[in-house]
């Protein structure tokens, strides 16, 4: 099954958690992680490809700081790319609590060749058992509270339990990587890898990528979840710029009577994007593949639904930046309850949104500029 594809692609067996919580915005996720932020007593982990310096992000660093105040190891990993606002004076309250905060692969001419490979992850590690992971970024889009109507729809989720520890060899791999000094030994090895609660619980597989593995992990994992399909696959993505296999995964899985759905925002964050991506949902409109357009406002999750058989919630779009230069993850959950519940808000999403247009209002001149746009997709 899917599990031996992840097996063999060295992302390890599913382990079992004893929770887990979808959290289906951006206010239900910062007051999740906020409430575990409170009550952690030993480490914090944090890896973002967004935070901003607005409201949203200036709380949680005010939070972190509070926490290495009262004796918390805080480490915040932000992606240089993702979060160009962030400089030393922003962090300045967090270092001087403590804490410790480093940028991922800083942009340097000497170094454009490695620019390209950006962390797209948003993850936290709350005492080595509490993980959060999805599409939400720290920043005031993801809030309704502060952008109102305006805010994204996105999805995250937290999981309690042994799965996390693979989230934590994630972090501490990119931390390192980054000349973070983190040094693992037998004295401190049960403070981040706490032994977990065993016994029956969730089957989760934390299934990562990233430019240092040729595999391509989630590539390969996707496309074998869409070849495996019966019934159905349910798929929800900012972005929808799949590359040969993949597109071909999807057509043929339509072809043999499985029920292929696709979400995708009327508008993403990029306009060039965007464009590429409304060429792939055309073409598919085409094939017969049902492809829904979302909001505004945007649609930042980044879901799949196959059968009844497993539930993926993560951090990459389905393009090959995601898949080729990015450091990705994303959790597949195995249980019957998670499924059901990641595919009520996929009907929910479906229900708010509307049948992608037969044909597009701009009709030539937006056609030619998409067609341009998709020329571009390898890239993207």
């Amino acid at each position: 099954g899917l599990a031996a594809v992840a097996r063999r692609l060295e992302q390890g067996e599913p382990t079992f958690a004893s929770a887990v919580t979808l959290l289906d915005d951006g206010d239900a996720t910062m007051k999740a992680l906020e409430a575990k932020i409170l009550e952690t007593r030993h480490h914090i982990h944090l890896e973002y490809y967004i935070w901003e310096p607005d409201r949203v992000g200036t709380h949680f660093r005010d939070l972190l700081a509070a926490a290495a105040r009262r004796g918390v190891e805080v480490r915040v990993l932000y992606d240089a790319m993702g979060s160009p606002k962030m400089n030393r004076r922003f962090w300045a309250p967090l270092r001087e609590a403590g804490g410790e905060v480093i940028e991922f692969n800083p942009v340097h001419l000497l170094r454009i060749t490695f620019g390209n490979f950006r962390t797209h992850r948003k993850i936290a590690i709350c005492d080595g058992l509490a993980g959060f992971l999805g599409g939400i970024n720290i920043h005031e889009p993801a809030s309704a509270t502060r952008s109102g109507k305006g805010a994204w729809r996105d999805q995250h989720v937290r999981i309690d339990g042994e799965p996390v520890h693979r989230i934590q060899r994630l972090f501490l791999e990119n931390w390192n990587y980054s000349k973070g000094a983190f040094k693992l030994n037998a004295g401190n090895v049960d403070k981040y890898f706490p032994p977990a609660r065993i016994g029956k619980g969730i089957a989760v597989q934390i299934v990562a990528s990233g430019p240092d593995d040729t595999t391509a992990p989630l590539h390969a994992f996707f496309i074998a979840a869409f070849s495996t399909a019966r019934k159905r696959i349910w798929l929800e993505t900012p972005y929808l710029i799949p590359d040969e296999p993949m597109e071909t995964a999807l057509r043929i899985a339509d072809l043999r009577g499985v029920d292929v759905q696709v979400i995708v925002p009327k508008q993403g964050d990029s306009k060039v994007v965007t464009a590429a991506s409304h060429t792939y949902c055309e073409s598919m409109r085409k094939a017969g593949i049902d492809v829904y357009e979302y909001g505004p406002p945007m649609l930042h999750a980044k879901t799949i639904v196959v059968d009844d058989t497993v539930a993926i919630i993560g951090t990459a779009n389905i393009d090959n930046r995601s898949f080729r230069l990015n450091f990705e993850v994303a959790a597949a959950f195995y249980d019957k309850g998670t499924i059901e519940r990641l595919a009520s808000r996929f009907e929910e999403d479906r229900a708010a949104s509307r049948p992608f247009p037969a044909k597009r209002r701009s009709e030539m001149v937006k056609a030619l500029l998409e067609s341009l746009a998709r020329l571009t997709s390898p890239i993207l």
